[in-house]
């Protein structure tokens, strides 16, 4: 049927199906485009409330991060980008947020690239507040026990800023330490066990997992790195990632001379952070996955953060390893 048979019989014409890669629209069409995220308040459904954050989560791009040894290197990394919405506004322009932020992507990853980053999303998506989050997985070459052997070890890290509509800036550095926890009860047990029956028993251990949440002070010093350093000597018993039998039996020594309770490894993790200078605050999260329990033993301490900052009492289930 064509269109002057359609107008005739008072019907629409079809529309045409199929997508033309030839097509070039004009600036005139572009401009003519619907934007259907910024209509007028009295378009919003529901509740017509501020909102306090809305965005685009776990966008990925490779990003460039300064090493200590002054080294660059690429990373992929996974980014969470958001803003406050005012209760008369229906809502952003959503890929604006990943667009800004690629207009920072060859920038090396600090916490002075991360708040121009949240500046222009005050200024070019209209908001108030804004938030960004990077997270990303740093490889660092391990040395084995006893062998000689070399292997990567990664560890989960995590660089937030906030800025507010009155322009403080606050900052989050966040790592995540995998370690082995052997219980000094079990080990007392096994040892009663046979020394009053002769009978052998194996103490219990298990993979836990600290995650150390910090504040930097203004000149930026504390690191990714220096957070790691922080857990291999606070904790000593860092899981391995290259081992062979003289490695494994370095390995159960090491657990025998340090054994803890989820309550021992929060502790020392705090004791060892609250002498490193360039941190102004703390928080220390560690799990026991319990291989006694069929549940895990966990421990929150704090230094200078509040309860919602700290990341424990309700967030334990991101310490599984």
């Amino acid at each position: 049927m064509s269109s002057s048979d359609a107008s005739s019989t008072g019907t629409e014409p079809k529309p045409q199906m199929g997508f033309d890669p030839s097509f070039r629209p004009a600036q005139e069409y572009v401009q003519g485009l619907p934007d259907t995220q910024n209509l007028r308040a009295t378009e919003i459904q529901g509740a017509r409330v501020a909102i306090q954050e809305v965005g685009s989560s776990n966008f990925r791009l490779p990003l460039r991060f300064r090493m200590d040894d002054g080294s660059i290197t690429t990373l992929e990394a996974s980014i969470f980008g958001g803003v406050s919405l005012n209760a008369d506004r229906k809502g952003i322009n959503m890929s604006r947020i990943i667009r800004v932020f690629y207009e920072h992507r060859e920038e090396v990853v600090d916490f002075g690239m991360i708040r121009r980053v949240l500046e222009d999303y005050q200024k070019k998506l209209d908001s108030e507040s804004a938030r960004l989050r990077i997270s990303f997985s740093m490889p660092t070459l391990q040395s084995s026990l006893r062998s000689g052997l070399e292997g990567y070890q990664y560890y989960d890290v995590v660089m937030e800023g906030r800025i507010s509509g009155q322009g403080v800036y606050t900052r989050m550095l966040q790592i995540g330490f995998v370690y082995s926890s052997a219980c000094p009860c079990s080990s007392d047990l096994s040892e009663h066990a046979r020394e009053t029956r002769g009978v052998f028993a194996i103490p219990h251990s298990q993979r836990s997992r600290a995650r150390i949440r910090a504040v930097p002070s203004e000149d930026d010093t504390i690191t990714p790195e220096g957070l790691v350093k922080v857990c291999q000597e606070a904790l000593s018993t860092e899981t391995q990632s290259m081992v062979r039998r003289l490695d494994e039996q370095a390995f159960a020594e090491l657990n025998g001379a340090y054994q803890k309770f989820v309550e021992d490894a929060a502790r020392l993790v705090y004791a060892a952070l609250d002498e490193v200078p360039g941190i102004a605050a703390f928080a220390v999260s560690c799990s026991h996955l319990e291989s006694l329990h069929s549940h895990d033993a966990v421990a929150t301490i704090a230094k200078g953060l509040s309860t919602d900052l700290s990341g424990g009492m309700d967030n334990y289930g991101e310490l599984i390893c």
